[in-house]
Parts: structure tokens; sequence; C-alpha cells
């Protein structure tokens, strides 16, 4: 915890530079401006969060919850898409995601938008996998003609992965496979008995596939920088917010590293809409911005602005900063902005049950499951005729409940004998697929709904297609042939797709490029018409690999603050 609350008074309208989102891009924009000694505007539409003293249910019990933590019916009315994940709106956690009816949003296909409005943004919930792109992923666009090439290569993001993973604390385990490039880790989490069986499994049968415990962002030896950040407790309850800052978060970590250079000026409650442009400069000039509270409009000048709003959120921003030189958008030459939107298909694989290891079991609640990295498409014999790109595996083994073997025995010496002992081992594979670019898969503004401060509505026209499909397939049936194969019993499939928007990494609506009519954006995350507008969250990403991406929202956004602070020293912003 800082020594003192962040700055979120504004005495002044004009600054070096301004962020706009407090998310995991957002957060690391501030950071790295304000150390580089920025005066930065940080602008979050959401209420104010503050590490600790805002997680009100960080030590609660199951017990301590009424109706068992599930929702009222009124909390479901005014979260009824939220829900659609399942576990959203747990109570321990559903504060920290959006009221729907407040903040209303349309679908001509579903899609399910899951929101974090408050300082921290989804970085207080997030699933905190972290995995490296590698040129399997930057180049495959290029490779199979689809979409646009990325601008950038492996070689040009390593850098700053490296730089981020030892910021903020990732735990894992060096593999050498060129898909999924190594790292700077912290110490592995531990497999469990039966996760080191089907590891060992995949190792004497497959040349082509291993399986490793997850890269977490979570300290598991030692300290990080930020707020008090100590290692992991296995209490397995980070969607809570951390108390301990064992898991990476903007609050615990980036924005309180921005407060003490106090460079940094923190404005919650603040609806930017819209970037003002200057034709004579060609250069954005600052942004326009709604009091949440008050509704009041205030206009913030500044050299450079951050765009970390979201995918979705930063190309809304985008589109509704119109002019004559931008009629569809800020930047939008190429019509490709708010198009593009790509999200991982998953819900799909199967499970089994292990007879053994009877007299095993494990410690604490491991806040992190088991990877099985992408084998399909890599070349030779990994190659399927039937998509294009891959898929990884997550999951994990567990024992059963307790009570499963005494509902039968109601007293006695019976009752305690078995209530002692634990239930069988069962194990889970979900895989998480690449969703390909299709432009037109898009969002777009109503302006005929409009939201309570006046602001249109986004429209979803969303969906996944034939190699979606064809994959999950394959995904199903390797998962069941991987634990048939290693000796599980029960083995069952399953596919519940759902709709775009469930894996909550929405991407691709202002893509980078090498070319300005076909891309939103250049090799350094600028805007091509408009270098001092910089767009660093999964707005950015031209395909969408199957690897969880925050860790390269990060690396993209630490890159690009370098990027804007030589070009500001250089005078060309």
């Amino acid at each position: 915890m800082v020594d003192k609350p962040f700055n979120i008074q504004s005495e002044t309208n004009e600054y070096d530079a301004i962020v706009v989102g407090t998310g995991i891009s957002g957060g690391w924009a501030a950071k790295e401006l304000t150390e580089n000694g920025l005066q930065t505007l940080v602008l979050e539409r959401g209420r104010m969060v503050e590490h600790i003293e805002d997680y009100p249910t960080m030590h609660m019990d199951p017990w301590d919850f009424e109706n068992n933590g599930q929702p009222t019916r009124e909390e479901k009315k005014r979260q009824h898409k939220q829900a659609r994940t399942g576990y959203t709106t747990h109570r321990a956690h559903n504060h920290f995601f959006v009221d729907d009816l407040k903040h209303p949003y349309n679908e001509d296909k579903r899609f399910d938008w899951m929101r974090g409005y408050q300082v921290g943004g989804r970085s207080i919930v997030w699933g905190r996998q972290s995995y490296r792109l590698s040129d399997y992923d930057f180049e495959a666009n290029a490779k199979d003609g689809i979409a646009v090439d990325w601008p950038i290569r492996y070689k040009d993001l390593k850098p700053w992965y490296d730089y981020v993973e030892e910021y903020i604390g990732v735990s894992g385990e060096n593999l050498g496979l060129p898909q999924l490039p190594d790292g700077k880790f912290l110490k592995p989490m531990e497999l469990n008995c039966v996760e080191e069986h089907l590891q060992q499994h995949l190792s004497d049968n497959y040349y082509d596939r291993l399986l490793t415990i997850g890269r977490a962002a979570h300290i598991t030896e030692g300290t990080k920088e930020g707020a008090g950040r100590v290692s992991c407790k296995y209490r397995n309850r980070c969607m809570r917010g951390c108390p301990y800052g064992a898991y990476f978060s903007s609050n615990s970590s980036t924005l309180p590293a921005a407060e003490q250079t106090g460079n940094m000026t923190l404005m919650p409650n603040s609806i930017v809409h819209e970037i003002l442009y200057d034709p004579e400069t060609q250069r954005a000039t600052g942004v326009r911005v709604i009091d949440r509270e008050s509704k009041k409009t205030y206009v913030y000048k500044a050299k450079v602005i951050f765009l970390c709003a979201s995918a979705i959120g930063s190309a809304s921003i985008l589109m509704q900063s119109t002019s004559k030189r931008f009629p569809n958008g800020l930047g939008n030459d190429s019509g490709e902005l708010g198009h593009n939107i790509m999200d991982h298909h998953f819900r799909v694989g199967a499970s089994g049950k292990y007879d053994g290891f009877h007299n095993k079991y494990y410690t604490g609640r491991r806040p992190n499951g088991i990877y099985i990295p992408r084998f399909r498409n890599l070349g030779g014999n990994t190659d399927h005729e039937d998509f294009l790109r891959g898929y990884g595996y997550q999951g994990g083994a567990s024992r059963s409940d307790w009570s499963e073997n005494v509902r039968e025995l109601k007293y006695g010496a019976d009752l305690k004998e078995e209530i002692l002992k634990p239930g069988g081992w069962s194990m889970g594979l979900t895989g998480f697929g690449e969703t390909l670019p299709y432009h037109e898969n898009h969002m777009y503004l109503d302006y005929d709904n409009k939201d309570e401060w006046g602001l249109p509505t986004i429209t979803f026209d969303v969906e996944f297609k034939e190699n979606e499909m064809a994959m999950r397939k394959d995904m199903a049936n390797q998962a069941a042939q991987m634990l048939e194969d290693a000796g599980f019993k029960d083995v069952s499939t399953y596919d519940s797709i759902g709709a775009p928007g469930l894996g909550i990494h929405e991407m691709g609506t202002a893509r980078m490029g090498r070319n300005p009519k076909t891309s939103v954006l250049n090799e350094h995350n600028q805007i091509h018409s408009v270098p001092n507008v910089y767009v660093t969250d999964g707005a950015a990403m031209t395909s969408s690999a199957c690897q969880n991406p925050s860790l390269t929202y990060m690396a993209l956004t630490a890159r690009a603050t370098n990027h804007a602070v030589e070009e500001l020293k250089k005078m060309n912003l």
C-alpha cells in the first residue's frame, strides 16, 4: 500500500501524457510514462478501488455469504449478461463486474461482453495465465493469406516480454518449445500426482505434446515491486482482490509505482468519449470527458495519448471521435476500425476418472492449472487438413467431494470412518482455440439507443465460423484420446461453445499492420495517420493466437511507451 491515496485532484487541464483506462495495459502505460518523467493524467470511467482497502470479500469464508453467495433475483436482473459466464456474478466478486442495465449494449448476434468498470479494470479479476506469442503466431496471417501481416516479429517483442515478466512475477517452467517461447520465470507451482501421471504418459507416448504447470502471474518466491507484494498464500480467492498482492494487478503493482513518481494524476469516474484532433498539426490535442456522477463535460490536453480502454472500449472512443478529416472515426482511413473482432473459443474438451493414488492428496488451493501447449499445424505430421492454426489445453486434476460415499451413512462409527476419506480422482482438459480475424465480425455504434450519459451504445455482430467449428472436433477428440490412453475411465467429451466474449479475450478492433490502407496501427501501436495516439490493449491484435493474450498487451504497452518517450525527446510528437 502506498503511503498516501492516489492524487485524484486535477488542478490543470494540460499534461504531457494522457492514459485512458487503468486495467492491465493502462496501468503499464501509467507506470512507464511517469517513470520517464512525464506528467501523466490517468482517466478511468469507473469508481476508485484502492488496493486492500476496497476488497470487501477478501477474507470471507463460504459460510459468510448468504444463500451460498448466489445473487438475489434483483441482482440477477441487473447482471443478466455478466452472468453468462456462469461465475462472474457470485457475490464474492460480482461488485467488480458491471450493472448491465446501467451499461447496456446490443447484439445482432450474441456476444458475451464481460466488463469491470473500476480503477484496475479487469486486472483485479483476470485469470493470470501468462504466455508469450511466438513467430508461429506473428507469421501466421502472412503464411496462410489471412487478413493482414503483423508488422512485428517475436524478436521485436522478446526484450519487452523479459522486462514485463521480471517486473510482474510469472511462475512457470521453461520448455524449449518454439511455439511457446521460454521466459523469465519464478519457480513453478507443483503438479499433483494425477497430473504428474498424465505428464509422464504424454512424455512417454507422444513426440509432439507435453504437459506443464500453467504460467501464472503469481509470485511464488520472494517479493516484487509495488504495494508490498509477497508470495502467493494458495487461498485461491484471487477474483476478490488479493491483499498480499501475490498476483499481478494494476492496483497492487503498476499504479502504485506510477504514484510513487509524483507524476501521476488519477481521475476515476471520468468517461472519455472523444479524442480531439487538430487538422493543421495532424495531431490529437486531448480528450473530452464526461464526469460519471455529475455528467459535466471537461476537456484535457496532452502531447501524447495512450488509449487502453479495452478492445471494445478503445474502438468505441475512436469511432465517436469524428471530424471532417475522419468522418468514420479517428484514424479510420482503412475502414477496419471496429472490425476483425476475435475471442478465443473454448468450453470444449474431455474429462475422466482415475482409479488410483487413493493414499495421495494435496495441500492448499493452488490458483493455477496445467497447460498442454499447442501441437497442431506446426509443420510435418502435426498439420491438420480440416482447419488452420491450433489450440492448447488448460485444466487439472482434483479429488471429489469428501462426502460422496456417505450419503447412506446417516450416523455412527461408519459415518465417522467414511467422512475422513476424500472422493475419487478426476481430471479435465479444456481446449482454448485460436479464432481467425474475419472482417465481417464487427461492432458498430447505435446513436438511436444511448446510455444515461447520452453516448451511443455498442452493437455486436460477431460469430465463430467454419474453421473454429472444425477445430473444436479435434479439441474434444484429442483430449479424450490422451485421457483414455493414460488409463482414465468413464471419459466423456463435451462441447458447450456459447458465444464470442465468453473467453473475455476481446481483440482486433484497431489492428496493427504494415499498410495504412488495411490497418489502423503501425508497428509501434501508433495510429498511422495520428502518430501521437497509441492504442496498446487488445484492440491492437492482428491475430489472436491460442495463448492467453494479456502478457502480450503488457509487452506491447511497455514497448510503445518507450517509443513515445523517445519520439517526444526528438520533438516528433
